[in-house]
């Protein structure tokens, strides 16, 4: 959808909600364009690229004072847009680097590594930025900014802030030509209780940091 069909023409481009929309309308367009593979070797340079400037959009909206929705209760939007497809496009498209391991409340003390998938990541994200964009394309203009601040503290920027780091790993990885090593079986299917998962992830960040910093592995 073009800014002329998602805008009106009285609406100021420089206007923060614009911009914001414009910003996400961007992101989802750009990564269902990447999901259909024409591109595959350079799938994870455009990802990094299209969350990096997402979480520009991100960062402008947490810095923003609390917006508050104009009704009490939220307007349904209908149904939220199919991922399905999305996920899995790119389930086949990044894999066998689909799987990451993240801490996701870095403050919180002991907390263990768990599994993640780039590909599931994504597919919450265009939920989440879809959902508010079903908001502004109909008009509710600070019902949309109240969902994307909301939901960027709650899930999309918490999980973007993942994915990036994981991209971004596996950029450097390459430009420094430090090889990933095998993943050693960390997997998000299987049902690890806590302690074995926090082992796997362990293991995956020894094997990635111990050869390039010199250390050695633990017997």
């Amino acid at each position: 959808m073009s800014d002329a069909t998602l805008h009106s023409t009285t609406q100021d481009p420089g206007d923060f909600a614009v911009q914001i929309a414009d910003s996400i309308e961007s992101f989802i367009v750009a990564v269902t364009e990447v999901a259909k593979g024409d591109e595959p070797d350079s799938a994870v340079p455009f990802l990094l690229l299209e969350i990096s400037q997402l979480l520009l959009a991100g960062g402008r909206l947490g810095a923003h004072e609390d917006i508050v929705p104009e009704e009490r209760y939220e307007v349904d939007t209908g149904p939220d847009l199919e991922v399905d497809e999305l996920r899995e496009r790119f389930v086949v498209l990044l894999d066998p680097v689909d799987v990451f391991s993240e801490v996701f409340d870095p403050y919180e003390p002991r907390k263990a590594p768990v599994a993640c998938r780039i590909s599931d990541n994504l597919a919450d994200i265009v939920t989440d930025l879809g959902h508010g964009l079903a908001h502004y394309r109909a008009g509710r203009t600070t019902e949309a900014l109240w969902w994307w601040q909301f939901s960027y503290f709650s899930n999309w920027g918490p999980t973007a802030s993942a994915t990036l780091r994981a991209l971004q790993s596996l950029v450097a990885h390459v430009r420094l030509d430090q090889p990933l090593q095998e993943l050693d079986g960390l997997d998000t299917d299987e049902d690890l209780a806590e302690e074995d998962l926090a082992e796997q992830a362990g293991r995956v960040m020894v094997q990635e940091i111990a050869g390039p910093l010199g250390l050695r592995s633990a017997r």
